[in-house]
């Protein structure tokens, strides 16, 4: 008897934990149309960054919460526009402009996806263009803004393929001289080319924004002038506008210069580079060049490759910024001639582990056969910073069989060399901490304290009186492109 008892008992718990079970179970399933029941966003709106017209922007994320413990179902969820609307929304894998009675479990959210694609029209400057997605759940109304900026652009896309080289399009024809104004900022795919004997000029505040893998290229005897000013410099960047893209490298691929011919120098005046694979790569490709490249006030940063990088070549450099590099800030190789003043080589790279010094010189180039072929090499650094996180961020590779020199005077370098030889070395400040700014955020002024305040030449200072800020240098310069300006 005692046991029958205990059987009953345990099958009426059962039945009574069965019947809660079954009651939640049904309570949950059923759709609970309390108007007091809202939904929750993760924002009050979405905006996206200057868009270029025609072309479709990053995708932005919008969360929809049900934060009650009761299914709901949503009536609608609708883009106010229609299929007139620049934007587009996409729920469950479906692109849409509306979509309805969507069920929301108890505590559960939803994705939404949206994209905005802008119609070009007449306007040089950004624009605005709005819409909303409007939600009807148990009769109520909720919204959330769509913004975004759109921004006209000239588009160069390529056009034409050569076995062996990328897709690119001419820009710039034999004998034809080319400018690139400012009223609206140029957008390339695949490789913009100025031909043979032709010659691109861009003015001062021209914006080049680059598709990912595209570039800038100066065929043999070409010539490209890039003439900005300290008020309205020249950018070359990602086609990508959002803020998480600011400052990512590696989103195109690189200014590519080829040999030119006497007189016509590649040029670069107050232009900021960033965010490619190379920033600038100059190289005798097909006869030993004759011409060389001017930087004048140039910023290069967040390269993931190199921010100049040569094979053979020459180039004149004063006031050069070039920080963030994963490989190389400079690979100056195969000889060449070179002279630099008042340039700063800041190599405090993030992104994964880096073994090349930030300075890297050499006076050969590998044959097929992997044998270095000498040539000749004259390199000058003077009033300069090189620094960065590795111990060694200053390297020579030099073999016999060439001409080669190379003279660093009154400079600040970090590596584990000896600084000893009076034929290379002059004044050389060894691992004294420059003390920037924020070399994480690349701001490469001098602090405060800064050790190279006051040290540089003023002999070399004479030949570059100003900073790339345009503050005076003398009486007193400092080493590196900035000169500190106390407060």
């Amino acid at each position: 008897m005692n046991k029958l008892i205990k059987v009953i008992k345990q099958v009426g718990i059962l039945l009574f934990v069965a019947s809660i079970l079954l009651s939640a179970c049904r309570k949950k399933d059923v759709l609970n149309n309390d108007p007091s029941l809202k939904l929750e966003f993760s924002n009050d709106s979405i905006i996206f960054d200057t868009v270029f017209t025609s072309l479709g922007s990053a995708t932005k994320r919008l969360m929809i919460y049900n934060r009650s413990g009761s299914k709901i179902r949503i009536s609608s969820i609708v883009i106010e526009k229609g299929e007139s609307s620049p934007f587009r929304i996409n729920i469950d894998g479906e692109p849409v402009y509306s979509a309805k009675d969507i069920d929301l479990e108890g505590g559960d959210s939803l994705f939404v996806f949206a994209r905005v694609t802008i119609d070009p029209n007449n306007e040089l400057n950004p624009f605005i263009v709005e819409d909303k997605i409007d939600f009807l759940t148990n009769g109520n109304e909720q919204s959330i803004k769509l913004v975004a900026w759109g921004q006209n652009a000239n588009y160069i896309v390529a056009d034409s393929h050569t076995d062996g080289f990328p897709d690119y399009k001419i820009v710039a024809d034999s004998l034809e001289t080319v400018h690139w104004t400012p009223e609206l900022p140029y957008v390339i795919y695949g490789y913009a080319v100025i031909d043979s004997y032709g010659e691109l000029i861009i003015d001062a505040g021209t914006k080049i924004y680059f598709h990912a893998n595209s570039g800038l290229w100066s065929y043999s005897e070409g010539t490209l002038k890039v003439m900005g000013t300290q008020e309205n410099p020249v950018t070359f960047a990602g086609d990508r506008l959002e803020p998480e893209y600011a400052d990512l490298p590696g989103q195109w691929d690189r200014i590519w210069l080829m040999e030119g011919r006497p007189g016509f120098d590649h040029e670069f005046h107050n232009v900021s580079i960033k965010n490619g694979f190379i920033g600038i790569q100059a190289e005798s490709f097909l006869k030993a060049t004759e011409n060389k490249v001017v930087l004048d006030n140039v910023i290069i940063e967040n390269m993931n490759g190199m921010g100049l990088f040569t094979r053979f070549f020459a180039v004149e450099g004063k006031n050069v910024v070039i920080g963030s590099c994963g490989g190389y800030c400079m690979a100056l190789t195969g000889g060449g001639v070179y002279d630099f003043k008042h340039a700063t080589l800041a190599d405090y790279w993030q992104y994964s582990v880096r073994n090349t010094p930030a300075l890297y010189i050499n006076n050969y180039l590998v044959d097929t056969s992997d044998n270095k072929v000498p040539f000749n090499m004259d390199f000058r650094m003077g009033n300069s910073i090189v620094y960065g996180y590795n111990q060694n961020e200053f390297e020579t590779d030099m073999t016999g069989g060439a001409d080669s020199m190379y003279f660093l005077d009154h400079c600040s370098l970090r590596s584990t060399l000896n600084f000893d030889n009076q034929n290379n070395y002059k004044d050389i400040f060894k691992n004294e901490d420059p003390l920037f700014v924020n070399a994480d955020s690349s701001n490469y002024r001098l602090d405060t304290l800064s050790p190279a305040i006051g040290k540089g030449d003023p002999a070399i200072a004479s030949q570059v009186p100003f900073d790339i800020l345009g503050n005076s240098r003398l009486p007193l310069p400092d080493l590196g492109a900035y000169q500190h300006i106390p407060e």
